[in-house]
């Protein structure tokens, strides 16, 4: 039979679209079979090396690029850059033969884009530039003769992007911001929007890495905006891009819940290998942030598995690294730590030597000082010290944090405990640095996080130097740094407003489905979706102004006068006080934390249970008996060693952890006592200092479905007798919200709810439906004082470095005073009853603290009121 000749437009064409699918496969990091592809793509180019004069054009261009990706991706891989450069450089003479100027534009484009991949991938990031410039100037003069003007548009914005991200890896933000801006502009002028998303996307990635993660979280949302009304499924990346903000931003329990529900999503609609294992990445790094190892280990090595079948080197070092920490975490609170562990961490760094996995080897070696500082092989660990880089400008706040770490615990093991502490402080102010960033409550907060084992150290090393008004200083140093933000007025945003009112309509929905017997699983779903978008919007929303500097030991005792302050904390299970009374600073050992926080968990047990009014009197008195016993307890554990220093003192509660729930009125030591609890001396002393020129207004308002209320208001309304009222119909969200702003007064009988998973949607149930802490929180002039006789509301989600999170503390932050509210469940008619008594000896003229343990003596067990902020 004669020879086929093949034909040679069907396999350039196919030789074509290998190459299309080779890039694609490469791009999306499934670099082996991108490999594949184009290695197939040129044999196939190969099999028709004599071509007819008619196609040599097309052959030789489709050979041109896919010498070029190939030379490019080969190169990463195996490591040669210098044999992908030669290529390219031989590449290049056939372009620079190229008569058709618009053609030769985008092929030099091309060549000089993957020559400065190259470069970076080798470490030379300062030499890639010119060959990104070059690129730049080649597609834009495409642009200009390109007939696929979109297709050119496209290429060039690809480029610019990258030239930003290598900015950005430099440290050069401004100019890598420049880029994209200008890459945003020229796909917005084109119309492109969904490059325009995709540019947004990388500009949110390049905030985050700059540390800027509120403004990342609103790029990340405006992208999703985008790619939704233009149909485009993006839901994966962007998912992931917010996780890997808000780990950056400390809410490892909020990052975790977004890739919980996004994970099973991926599996199910078969998302690319890659992008699985990203998000399992991401998820590692939660769990590993919430002490949670064995998740942190699942989740890393399912992605270290994923990552390595499509050869992406880096990724595999950045799951082998969680792996590490996690082993490493765990065998510090274990105290067990087998030699072979930190020589794994060596291994690991030391297979880790292409210059882009520099980070991750650093990583592996300050995991390998740390163990070896704990094993005692001090030698070793300070050369690994020494080793360390130092950080750039867009290095991430926990690489610094950890390196601040391991200098500090290396000095303390020398025995240096000024060096240690020098570290620590250097650490802290770096942490500030980022917070000063923030904006919204639970990221200020969150962002505590990164700071946590850098204070603890601080911590231990004041407590051995049995220093108390050392120790002092490094409490409010490190603790509560939230409330050192001062609020700036009406700081709610518009669209932040829409989807709280929204959520708000759909409660009232729900209940009325209930109500005629209609199915609710629809209006419920939709409303925890919008719930979501709301919390995802309170992320980037919020506005502070300049901090404040932390209260120094004089002025605090100056503030306090005859009063005295407490400010407890702990160290691994070791409570302590600090007491200031009469400028002087005193240390009591307390004994065990975790028996402490024990009792106070029980107590409150117990007061749950005691709440309802109609409670039968034998089971009231059997848990009356275990609430007095577990607050006796209590007192002995934590108030009554204090006795001594305290005399009969007015008391500044600062506390710690668990004992932010403790209602203080009922221990015995406190009883009739007046007390203030305040999450830092620094935020009682700005509470003290707060002032509302012309602020008389009283407000009092009555919410639905309390049988009490009503007998409550109206013997209030005796005490306030120009107080603007606002019950039943008449106390909608709206209507409440107005009557608050600027208030000196506010008492509010509603029922209420503490959302422990999302503090700040703590919520008021009034006559429209919920008002949430968020609203509250946002007033143009928060009202000077604010009573909640209602369920729960002074309770925290307390966060690392003891960041307490409610609805009463988001009052506090955003300029309140006072707020006195229950810390456990309280009975309508007790509730009634307590606060007849209090705003009796209010409008007398007692300050809020005495008037409330007046109040609370008359019936400790069943009043668990506190007073937060300043009395």
């Amino acid at each position: 039979m004669p020879e086929t000749k093949p034909n040679s437009s069907a396999v350039i064409r196919e030789a074509r679209e290998l190459h299309r699918s080779g890039v694609n496969a490469a791009c999306s990091a499934r670099h082996h079979e991108g490999l594949r592809l184009l290695r197939r793509g040129l044999a196939l180019l190969d099999s028709i090396l004599q071509v007819d004069s008619e196609s040599n054009l097309d052959w030789l261009v489709v050979r041109i690029r896919l010498t070029c990706s190939l030379a490019a991706l080969s190169s990463e891989l195996s490591g040669d850059v210098a044999s992908g450069l030669a290529q390219l450089d031989d590449i290049r003479v056939l372009v620079e033969r190229l008569a058709d100027p618009a053609l030769r534009a985008e092929l030099a484009g091309a060549l000089n884009h993957n020559y400065g991949l190259l470069l970076l991938s080798a470490g030379r990031n300062d030499d890639s530039f010119a060959y990104f410039d070059a690129s730049i100037e080649n597609k834009q003069l495409w642009v200009r003769w390109a007939v696929d003007r979109i297709a050119a548009v496209d290429s060039l914005l690809g480029t610019m992007s990258t030239r930003g991200g290598v900015y950005t890896r430099v440290g050069n933000v401004r100019r890598a911001r420049v880029d994209l801006a200008q890459a945003l502009a020229l796909a917005e002028r084109h119309e492109l929007s969904i490059q325009g998303a995709d540019v947004r996307r990388t500009l949110g990635n390049l905030e985050l890495r700059a540390g800027n993660i509120p403004t990342a979280l609103r790029l990340f949302e405006e992208s999703d905006r985008t790619y939704r009304a233009l149909g485009v499924e993006m839901f994966p990346w962007l998912r992931v891009n917010r996780a890997h903000a808000l780990l950056a931003a400390g809410l490892a329990n909020e990052a975790g819940e977004q890739l919980d529900e996004i994970l099973p999503k991926m599996i199910e609609k078969q998302s690319t290998t890659l992008d699985l294992a990203g998000a399992e990445l991401f998820r590692a790094t939660a769990a590993l942030m919430t002490g949670e190892f064995d998740l942190t280990r699942e989740f890393a090595d399912s992605a270290r598995r994923r990552m390595r079948r499509w050869g992406c080197g880096t990724c595999v070092a950045n799951a082998t690294i969680i792996g590490l920490r996690a082993d490493t975490e765990e065998a510090f609170r274990s105290g067990d730590i087998p030699a072979s562990l930190p020589a794994r961490a060596l291994r690991a760094a030391k297979a880790m030597s292409k210059p882009r996995l520099s980070d991750q080897a650093a990583t592996a070696r300050m995991l390998a000082a740390r163990l070896d500082i704990r094993r005692g092989n001090l030698k070793r660990a300070a050369e690994l010290v020494r080793q360390i880089p130092r950080p750039g400008q867009v290095t991430p706040i926990d690489y610094r944090m950890l390196r601040r770490l391991c200098r500090a615990e290396l000095a303390a093991a020398q025995g240096n405990r000024g060096k240690a502490l020098s570290e620590i402080r250097a650490g802290l102010a770096e942490l500030d640095r980022v917070r000063d960033r923030m904006v919204g409550l639970e990221l200020v907060s969150g962002t505590a996080l990164h700071g946590q084992d850098v204070a603890n150290l601080a911590v231990k090393l004041v407590l051995a130097g049995n220093n108390p008004r050392r120790l002092f200083d490094w409490l409010e140093r490190t603790r509560a740094q939230t409330y050192r933000y001062e609020p700036i007025a009406g700081g709610n945003d518009p669209e932040l407003a829409e989807r709280v009112a929204e959520v708000r309509s759909l409660g009232q929905s729900i209940h009325q489905a209930q109500h005629d017997g209609h199915p609710t699983a629809t209006l419920r779903a939709r409303r925890a979706e919008l719930l979501r978008e709301a919390h995802r919007l309170g992320w980037h929303a919020g506005r502070w102004g300049k901090s404040r500097p932390v209260a120094g030991l004089d002025e605090i005792a100056v503030q306090l006068g005859r009063r005295a302050l407490v400010s407890f904390a702990s160290s691994g299970d070791d409570l302590v006080a600090v007491v200031v009374v009469d400028g002087r600073c005193s240390m009591v050992r307390l004994g065990s934390a975790a028996q402490a926080a024990e009792r106070a968990h029980m107590l409150n047990a117990d007061l749950d249970v005691l709440a309802p009014d109609h409670l039968p009197d034998t089971l009231a008195e059997v848990i009356r008996r275990s609430a007095c016993k577990q607050a006796e307890l209590l007192d002995t554990r934590v108030i009554e060693p204090l006795v001594g220093l305290l005399s009969d003192r007015d008391l500044v509660v600062v506390p710690t952890g668990a004992l932010y729930a403790v209602p203080w009125g009922v221990l015995p030591s406190v009883r009739s006592r007046p007390a203030v609890v305040a999450p830092s001396a620094t935020a009682w002393l700005a509470a003290e200092r707060v002032r509302t020129p012309g602020a008389r207004k009283t407000v009092l308002v009555r919410g639905p479905g309390l049988t009490g209320a009503r007998g409550e208001i109206d013997k209030l309304a005796k005490h306030y007798t120009t107080a603007t009222q606002l019950s039943e119909d008449d106390a909608t969200v709206r209507s409440v919200l107005a009557a608050l702003d600027g208030a000196k007064l506010a008492h509010i009988a509603a029922h209420g709810a503490h959302e422990p998973e999302n503090a700040l949607f703590s919520r008021l149930e009034l006559a429209d439906g919920a008002l949430y802490a968020h609203e509250m929180a946002g007033l143009r002039r928060p009202p000077q004082q604010v009573v909640f006789a209602a369920c729960e509301l002074a309770l925290n989600r307390i966060r690392p470095g003891d960041e307490p999170l409610g609805f009463a503390s988001a009052l506090l932050a955003s300029g309140s005073r006072t707020v006195i509210a229950p810390v456990t469940r309280v009975g309508d008619q007790t509730s009634a009853a307590v606060m007849d008594d209090y705003h009796r000896a209010l409008a007398a003229g007692a300050k809020p603290a005495s008037a409330l343990a007046e109040a609370i003596a008359a019936d400790p067990f069943g009043r668990p009121f506190v007073c937060l902020g300043a009395g």
